[in-house]
């Protein structure tokens, strides 16, 4: 059983659900079993200190709404004290289509997401904002929709960017904090440090 609070956000009963959407290291394979609640899963990761493979069970679990918000507090929190234009413009779009989820909110996400980069935690998460639904193609052609796991593994991407790309000797640290905020999101909060 796990120790900590379910996590109301996450529609899937079981981890194995969640899994098939996204590649798994080998050992965190080795530990999923048929039937495992994704909490329960989620702490045997953390109790190995698997924090990439939790942050992309975390991504993929949450709904896109929630995944989109989580990489944008996590590529925030790493952000330069002046941080760069295009960047700040990124997350700002994907902000906009978190307050609003709209088609009208979504499209912008994609240029935003390509002028900030996706080797970035802001690009990143503009373009998870962006495959969360609707079309890929331009509005006049006709509708590609996109993958159905482009949206977690652009938040996994943008986590995983910002716990390593400055100081990545305190990596731990950052993935620790980034996956608190995460099952906080997941429980239905809003994923902001109450000690700072």
């Amino acid at each position: 059983m796990s120790n900590g609070p379910s996590l109301a956000k996450v529609s899937a009963k079981t981890a194995a659900e969640i899994c098939k959407h996204f590649p798994l290291g080998d050992e965190a394979r080795g530990m999923l079993r048929e039937g495992l609640a994704p909490r329960q899963y989620l702490d045997l990761l953390l109790g190995k200190e698997l924090f990439v493979d939790a942050v992309r069970f975390l991504a993929h679990a949450l709904p896109k709404r929630e995944a989109v918000w989580w990489a944008c507090l996590c590529a925030r929190a790493v952000a330069d004290p002046k941080p760069a234009a295009a960047e700040t413009a990124a997350l700002q779009t994907a902000e906009k289509w978190i307050a609003d989820p709209s088609e009208e909110h979504r499209r912008p996400a994609w240029p935003a997401a390509e002028a900030a980069e996706l080797g970035t935690p802001a690009g990143c998460a503009a373009a998870a904002a962006f495959w969360s639904g609707g079309s890929l193609a331009p509005p006049e052609a006709p509708l590609v929709p996109p993958a159905e796991t482009l949206t977690g593994a652009a938040v996994a991407g943008a986590v995983c960017l910002a716990a390593v790309q400055r100081e990545p000797e305190h990596a731990p640290d950052k993935y620790r904090l980034f996956i608190a905020q995460g099952l906080d999101i997941a429980r239905g909060g809003t994923g902001r440090s109450k000690s700072g």
